[in-house]
């Protein structure tokens, strides 16, 4: 049976969100899928918290999560409907 996929690390570049998974993978999401994240500064993006032991990932002042294995699946935000997953 597999694990839970984990967030430990998290980190920006130009157009992607990366993510360093426990189990030693990185994986990466473009920005374009998370308008709040898209849209805002390096400054709020690095504001973040890996909650839950590393299911989410959390910006409280962005008021935005993601889920770590939803990341993996390839959801983005489910508010913009011209995102599909």
């Amino acid at each position: 049976m597999a694990g839970k996929v984990l967030a430990q690390d998290v980190w920006f570049d130009e157009d992607n969100i990366w993510v360093l998974l426990a189990d030693g993978r990185q994986i990466s999401v473009p920005l374009a899928y998370f308008p709040k994240l898209l849209s805002s500064p390096k400054s709020e993006l690095m504001d973040y918290v890996i909650s839950g032991g590393g299911v989410g990932i959390h910006w409280d002042n962005l008021d935005e999560d993601i889920s770590t294995e939803g990341l993996l699946l390839g959801f983005g935000d489910r508010t913009d409907t011209n995102i599909r997953a």
